[in-house]
């Protein structure tokens, strides 16, 4: 993990094509504002853990019906 100090305005680059800005900072808050092309998708942590779970649920689902086809 790379740690790096940043401070209002200030901006990193991840590849060619992120940029991340601090925008504010309030107390233990920071806001940040992400510049990325459009087909990337950008989650807050605990959203892309929820979906990584109810998606590795659905195929648990969707395998278990193919296997009930299968004996059928």
């Amino acid at each position: 993990m790379l740690a790096l100090s940043r401070k209002k305005n200030e901006a990193i680059v991840i590849g060619n094509s992120i940029e991340i800005t601090v925008l504010e900072v309030r107390g233990d808050q920071v806001k940040l504002g992400i510049a990325a092309p459009k087909e990337v998708p950008i989650y807050r942590k605990e959203v892309y853990a929820q979906i990584q779970k109810e998606n590795a649920q659905a195929v648990e689902i969707s395998g278990l019906d193919k296997l009930k086809d299968f004996m059928g």
